[in-house]
């Protein structure tokens, strides 16, 4: 069974029947899943959830597709990291890093897909597809394999390599578009129109978009149930900070938290590709499209869908946005890693990158459970690091070569 009751217009709130649409025949509004909250409470508890896969899969009564066509990778419950030495170098009191470098791909988007495709065998798509900038490329070509499902792919011709291989390596279509993501994205859009297939951010995207409230539920759980103070979200569509936000409030809709909400969300964004951010610190309510021209490829949505709706998240719980360089998502990177261990990719150096600059803002505080999303490993995006990130000396295989290289203190 499922606690779905059908889709629901985010402008109108005209309601519709659950099926592959993803837009509002009355206003064009975008459309998300509605739930039966009240079946919720009744059915899940914190002893139900705490006894289920150390998977997404633990939360199925708050998703939207059977248990029993689940497509599952194992994705979700990742590491959530106490992250004391980078607190201390960023002036904060309490961090912690929500690692979902950990998922089968090794990005968040295996959160989401997993819910979309589980809904495409449900619809009896044979096909799933996608526009991506790398990481949704990766866990729909891994998924659509595990399911039995043909894949056709599409991403910007001028990917990371990296990204590519990881792709192609599962056997789907790798299909190199000559254009940025919106060109990409644009295509898929028609290729939705005209093939029988499940493409995830398109005809099933309102599915998709669901399986990132699953990070909200993590946190809460792994702090004891309890809710973070500020969470800082890297923004591409917008999507994904505005669903976390859900998440959070759902937790106490269905009883799980007695406690209302309060968490700031605050979203990151490259400034080679910041709509969303400049609309936030110019305080307009309309976001301009760019053309992106960054580093950080996975968040390099020109025209983000979602963009309007994260803004209103962001104001309405009292966070902040910023738009950071090339340079500073590097030292984000490198930061992250020498702190705490954790590679993350150009996206990430996103995340941290802004919560630095937030934090010496004073819009994250010192008195803040701060939570910082990593969405993707640092293995994806190796060319963003090999400048800075080199072997330490060059010596002779012999004692006086080392030597003469360290003044190593300790003997």
């Amino acid at each position: 069974m499922t606690n779905a009751i059908g889709l629901r217009c985010r402008e109108c709130g005209h309601d519709y029947e659950i099926a592959p649409i993803y837009t509002c025949e009355w206003c064009f509004g975008p459309l998300e899943v509605s739930y039966d909250y009240e079946a919720i409470t009744a059915g899940t508890s914190r002893e139900k959830i705490a006894s289920g896969p150390r998977s997404i899969w633990r939360y199925a009564d708050l998703l939207p597709t059977k248990v029993n066509r689940a497509v599952d990778l194992g994705a979700g419950f990742t590491p959530l990291v106490r992250a004391d030495r980078l607190a201390a170098a960023l002036g904060l009191g309490e961090v912690w890093i929500k690692n979902d470098t950990m998922n089968p791909t090794n990005s968040f988007k295996d959160r989401v897909v997993a819910v979309a495709l589980s809904q495409a065998l449900e619809f009896g798509f044979k096909t799933a597809a996608c526009a991506s900038t790398g990481n949704l490329a990766n866990a729909v070509a891994a998924h659509a394999a595990h399911a039995g499902l043909k894949s056709y792919v599409f991403v910007p011709a001028d990917l990371e390599a990296g990204k590519i291989v990881t792709t192609a390596v599962y056997g789907g279509n790798v299909v190199a578009v000559q254009g940025n993501y919106d060109d990409v994205n644009r295509l898929c859009a028609e290729l939705a129109g005209t093939y029988p297939w499940a493409f995830v951010n398109v005809n099933v995207r309102p599915f998709y978009a669901e399986g990132s409230r699953t990070l909200a539920f993590e946190i809460a759980e792994q702090l004891g149930w309890e809710y973070p103070d500020h969470v800082v979200v890297p923004m591409a569509s917008g999507s994904l900070l505005t669903k976390v936000e859900k998440g959070f409030r759902e937790l106490h809709t269905v009883g799980l938290i007695d406690a209302e909400p309060v968490v700031r969300m605050s979203g990151a964004q490259a400034l080679g590709c910041s709509p969303i951010a400049k609309a936030w610190l110019e305080g307009a309510d309309t976001i301009r499209p760019v053309k992106p021209d960054t580093i950080a490829k996975s968040l390099a949505i020109g025209n983000p869908a979602d963009g309007y709706f994260a803004l209103d998240v962001v104001r309405k719980t009292g966070g902040g946005m910023a738009a950071v360089t090339d340079d500073e998502i590097v030292d984000g990177i490198r930061l992250l890693a020498r702190t705490e261990g954790i590679f993350a990719e150009t996206a990430g150096g996103v995340t941290i990158a802004t919560l630095q600059r937030l934090a010496h803002e004073g819009v994250v505080r010192r008195d803040e459970r701060v939570v910082a999303l990593i969405t993707g490993h640092g293995l994806k995006t190796l060319d963003a690091v090999v400048p800075v990130a080199g072997p330490t000396a060059t010596i002779a295989a012999t004692m006086e070569a080392f030597t003469a290289a360290f003044d190593v203190e300790e003997l």
